[in-house]
């Protein structure tokens, strides 16, 4: 199991990335890496890992829960119902706690202006990206998906290939990856300092929670949802 990349193990079982960002262990962005060395960087021992790995119950797959054997736009739509909605509502939320927090303990606790801000790039670069997916890339997907049941060619389109939007869509995730990184590492791994009120203590818990949902998001398109669409598209397209 060593030399299986982080996000394989992810994507056959999801249980795992549990384990994986208990320890820190990036499964998403920089997931295509072997275990092994993934536990190297995170400074914890393959043994850890690999023990609480095999703890793991056998595993017994619901209805829906297979995202490998989901139809490509039915996986869209449910990124978009799921991860997409839980980023728009939750934005709003965590801002304004955010601003309470900044207000009332920024002068003992500086770092929570560098967390604001890296939260508010990320907010409003996901807005836009979510955007761009949900009007350009994840239509053509769910044609491709469409016409690969119909038996139906697909129209070569007008950005040329699907891994041109995809390789941007990639380059973004990084980037919200590496912000949200950022906050976790200046918070202490959302440890509220002692004297935080009940907002500083819900904020934090908001903010580990945003970035345990794009983790599960990014995920579920890199290693999912784009490389079956590049797949598909190579099987379809008029060339």
């Amino acid at each position: 199991m060593k030399e299986t990349t982080v996000k394989d193990l992810v994507s056959e079982d999801f249980r795992t990335a549990a384990i994986f960002e208990k320890h820190s262990i990036d499964f998403c962005c920089h997931g295509n890496v072997a275990l092994e060395d993934a536990c190297a960087k995170s400074g914890i021992t393959l043994d850890v890992v690999q023990k609480e790995i095999d703890l793991l119950p056998p595993l017994v797959i619901r209805d829906g829960e297979n995202y490998q054997g989901w139809e490509l736009d039915a996986l869209a739509d449910e990124i978009v119902r799921t991860h997409h909605r839980y980023v728009r509502d939750s934005i709003p939320v965590i801002s304004a706690h955010l601003e309470k927090v900044v207000h009332k303990h920024g002068e003992h606790h500086p770092e929570v202006h560098q967390i604001q801000g890296w939260f508010l790039e990320v907010a409003e670069e996901m807005i836009r990206h979510m955007a761009k997916e949900e009007m350009v890339l994840f239509p053509y997907i769910k044609s491709m998906a469409q016409n690969n049941r119909n038996g139906t060619a697909q129209e070569k389109p007008h950005f040329g290939t699907i891994a041109n939007p995809i390789r941007m869509m990639e380059a973004e995730h990084v980037n919200a990856g590496s912000k949200t990184e950022s906050i976790r590492l200046a918070s202490g791994g959302y440890t509220p300092p002692a004297d935080a009120c009940a907002t500083f203590r819900v904020t934090y818990e908001e903010l580990k929670q945003f970035e345990v949902d794009l983790h599960k998001h990014v995920h579920l398109e890199n290693n999912i949802l784009f490389p079956k669409a590049i797949q598909l598209e190579q099987q379809l397209i008029i060339r």
